[in-house]
């Protein structure tokens, strides 16, 4: 039997999900049907058969199938160095290290290279992982608005004659908001200030920059900042991260990133499934072209009774709702047209920024695109309709 320090335990869990469950901000597991507006195979490379075939061969050729230890014990592998390398070309950098995961690759990346007399500043728009990496290094930080540069250059300015490193941390394609930094201007600003630059290119990987190289790659950026992330598990439908930079960071982080020192290596054979996803993603420019121009338009489409946002657009296209029940009740008209789209609400997001995150891939056809504007238009006027009653 439970103690009852313990029934007590659980009963503060319990509590706190009821809380959860009543602003509607509980999650839950489901397998959504439909055309899928949710995925991060933004290449569709996850059931492309020239991938699921690579994976079959790399299996029945590795020596294992498990990474038995973390790389520095018994889980290394030449395959990785080989994959690294080959990584490193594809990024436009000295070298590359691989993580487990993108959340890894960061965390480890962040509380490697900062430390507790070092200042950071980060979009306040950045990636969990970005966040818990700062914090776990113990780094001073300041938050500035989601891609003010303004008040970026004044933050730095006011800090511009402290003696410490600085660096600033961004995301270059935004996972909640899917607009794009401008690297360039970024990394004008550091360079006037004295920070480094740290751009973290998950939703990038793949899909934007010179063979999906990235948007650093596309701003010919790659040999000045000081690290890159790119995540294997979106465009690349594979597992990992990879932290990219020169060969001195790569080998600092080898001997300091806890994300990885303690983690057990991938087993062998996810190399080739990287490698093969890396080759075939590298010659998609017709797919990527395509991709871009058709989430263009959807968000022209989308914005067509307000002023189009003068920022860049990716294949990720936010839906700003606002509260969480209407949210879910967009959520839901979506699903009841065919289309797997879910609510993302706070935390993920700020309170009263409650949204649908449109991810779109290159496996939506030209019919579900018809679909979709028509599910579109439905729901706009829906809402037109709404606060009209509401109003009344």
């Amino acid at each position: 039997m439970p103690s009852e320090k313990q029934n007590h335990f659980l009963r503060e869990m319990e509590s706190a999900l009821a809380g959860l469950r009543e602003r509607d901000q509980l999650r839950t597991f489901a397998q959504l049907q439909g055309i899928n507006l949710c995925s991060n195979d933004y290449l569709g490379l996850a059931e492309d058969p020239r991938l699921k075939q690579a994976v079959a061969e790399s299996v029945e050729h590795a020596a294992r199938v498990a990474g038995t230890g973390s790389r520095l014990l018994s889980g290394h592998d030449p395959v990785w160095n080989e994959l690294e390398e080959e990584f490193a070309r594809f990024a436009q950098t000295e070298a590359a290290l691989y993580f487990a995961n993108g959340y890894a690759a960061n965390v480890g990346l962040l509380s490697s290279v900062i430390g507790k007399n070092d200042l950071v500043f980060s979009d306040t728009a950045n990636h969990a992982s970005l966040i818990d990496g700062i914090r776990f290094s113990g780094a001073r930080k300041e938050i500035y608005p989601h891609l003010d540069l303004n008040v970026l250059e004044q933050r730095l300015r006011i800090h511009e004659h402290k003696i410490c490193r600085k660096v600033i941390v961004t995301e270059s394609v935004f996972s909640m908001d899917g607009d794009v930094a401008d690297i360039k201007a970024i990394h004008k600003l550091g360079l006037r200030y004295g920070a480094s630059l740290i751009v973290d290119e998950a939703h990038a990987t793949a899909v934007h920059g010179p063979g999906g190289a990235g948007i650093v790659a596309e701003a010919g950026l790659t040999q000045q900042v000081l690290a890159v992330m790119h995540a294997c598990g979106k465009a690349l439908a594979s597992v990992g991260g990879f932290v990219c930079g020169s060969r001195v960071l790569r080998e600092f982080l080898i001997n300091h990133a806890r994300t990885l020192i303690f983690s057990t290596a991938m087993p062998p054979y996810m190399a080739g499934q990287i490698r093969a996803a890396l080759r075939l993603a590298r010659v998609m420019d017709n797919e990527r072209k395509t991709l871009l121009n058709n989430s263009i338009l959807t968000a022209l489409f989308m914005q067509a009774a307000e002023p189009v946002s003068e920022r860049r657009h990716s294949q990720i296209i936010p839906v700003i709702i606002g509260s969480n029940e209407d949210a879910l009740a967009a959520a839901g008209f979506f699903e009841e047209q065919g289309f797997a789209v879910r609510a993302i609400r706070p935390p993920t997001v700020p309170e009263g920024s409650a949204r649908l995150r449109l991810s779109l891939t290159t496996r939506i056809t030209n019919e579900n695109w018809l679909s979709l504007r028509a599910a579109l238009r439905a729901w706009r006027e829906s809402r037109v309709s709404y606060a009209t009653v509401g109003s009344a």
